[in-house]
């Protein structure tokens, strides 16, 4: 997905809480231009989710535009403070459930990667889930 200044601009402050706008910015434009070079589960679970927090609107190559939905419980509609906090939770919950759903097992990393997702951008614990480059020095 091309992101926009428009796209960051809409990203609601109250939804990425752990962290800056900027710094989610950064971090979900890193995710989508690395997706875009390996589509793998594991960077899809990063891009599912900062899609989702960010409450955006999914341009696919062919066919509708549609809202991003939550990565875990695919619920669909805006992500706001309760609902962030329900998926955050369920996706606890799914990785720490045994035995692994056999659907999980042919999806390599994705749920791990949203799961640490959350963790940065909604509770402020760890680092980023992927590598984000630095910005640019200094700032013009």
């Amino acid at each position: 997905m091309e992101l926009t200044g428009r796209d960051f601009d809409k990203i609601p402050a109250g939804n990425v809480r752990g962290v800056s706008k900027v710094e989610f910015a950064r971090l979900w434009l890193a995710a989508e231009q690395l997706y875009e070079r390996e589509q793998t589960w594991s960077h899809f679970g990063v891009v599912q989710t900062c899609r989702w927090l960010a409450t955006a609107t999914v341009r696919p190559a062919t066919g509708k535009w549609f809202m991003a939905d939550a990565p875990v419980t695919q619920r669909f509609g805006s992500a706001i403070e309760e609902t962030i906090v329900e998926e955050s939770l369920a996706t606890a919950k799914l990785l720490g459930r045994r035995p692994v759903p056999y659907w999980l097992t042919k999806r390599p990393g994705w749920l791990e990667q949203v799961y640490w997702t959350f963790e940065w951008a909604w509770w402020g614990n760890g680092k980023p889930p992927i590598a984000v480059p630095a910005p640019p020095w200094p700032h013009s």
